[in-house]
């Protein structure tokens, strides 16, 4: 039995921050929002893994 893909981080708040580098809801980029659905398990998890350095380094104090 294989394992299933983890789930994309869409919350559903498509928006693009100011520099236009990653979505405000997800905070993954264009080029990860658009290769998600063809990524293996090994690249979700890689992004997936990026995230919560990206929400500290996004959310202000």
């Amino acid at each position: 039995m294989s394992a299933a893909l983890p789930a994309s981080p869409c919350i559903s708040v498509c928006q693009l921050d100011a520099a236009g580098a990653v979505c405000v809801g997800c905070l993954r980029t264009i080029d990860e929002i658009a290769g998600w659905s063809g990524f293996t398990e090994a690249e979700r998890r890689r992004v997936l893994a990026l995230l919560p350095t990206r929400r500290s380094l996004a959310t202000p104090g």
